[in-house]
């Protein structure tokens, strides 16, 4: 389970992704009940998803966004983009993630679009494989953005330098290998 992350209600990013009349059958008849599939971020790299249902549409939108800021997860955001590239996958639904280089903009698809601006993604290439469920895309896609993991992070996981991760020589060691010579 995410672990609660705080953000402030002011700034909060929600987009709807999709409403969906869904229907329940009982003795007495139809039921009929609206779904809605809401994400929610504050922009700095926080990002959720969330389902809310009700008989009227504005109550499912908020049930949706509050149930987006309880499933919070934190993404690495680095310079706009994200750190490297990523498949986040949810039953039927892959997505890959790609970094870009700045000014490309968020290259998406509608759902997937709407998740990489909630978390305050400004450059990335994606492409939707498999199942084009809203729901399952949007699941995918969080998946893969919380799986993400800066150079720091993971040379702290390694205790390994950054340099040693990013395959960076430091210029004592191109120093030692250059006096050495040949031999």
């Amino acid at each position: 389970m995410p672990r609660q992350i705080n953000v402030e209600p002011q700034k909060i990013i929600n987009e709807v992704i999709e409403i969906r009349r869904v229907g329940k059958v009982t003795k007495g008849g139809k039921r009929m009940k609206f779904r809605v599939v809401v994400v929610a971020g504050d922009g700095q790299g926080h990002v959720g998803v969330g389902i809310g249902k009700s008989i009227e549409i504005p109550q499912a939108i908020q049930q949706g966004i509050r149930d987006a800021l309880r499933h919070m997860v934190e993404v690495p955001v680095v310079d706009g983009t994200i750190p490297h590239e990523i498949v986040g996958e949810f039953k039927a639904a892959r997505v890959v993630l790609k970094p870009a280089y700045p000014g490309t903009g968020v290259i998406a698809g509608r759902t997937v679009g709407a998740v990489c601006r909630a978390a305050g993604i400004r450059d990335i290439l994606t492409k939707a494989l498999g199942s084009t469920n809203p729901l399952n895309l949007a699941r995918a896609a969080l998946d893969g953005l919380s799986r993400l993991r800066t150079p720091e992070q993971v040379a702290q996981l390694r205790d390994r330098p950054v340099e040693e991760i990013l395959g960076i020589e430091r210029e004592e060691e191109k120093t030692e290998v250059e006096d050495a010579g040949p031999s």
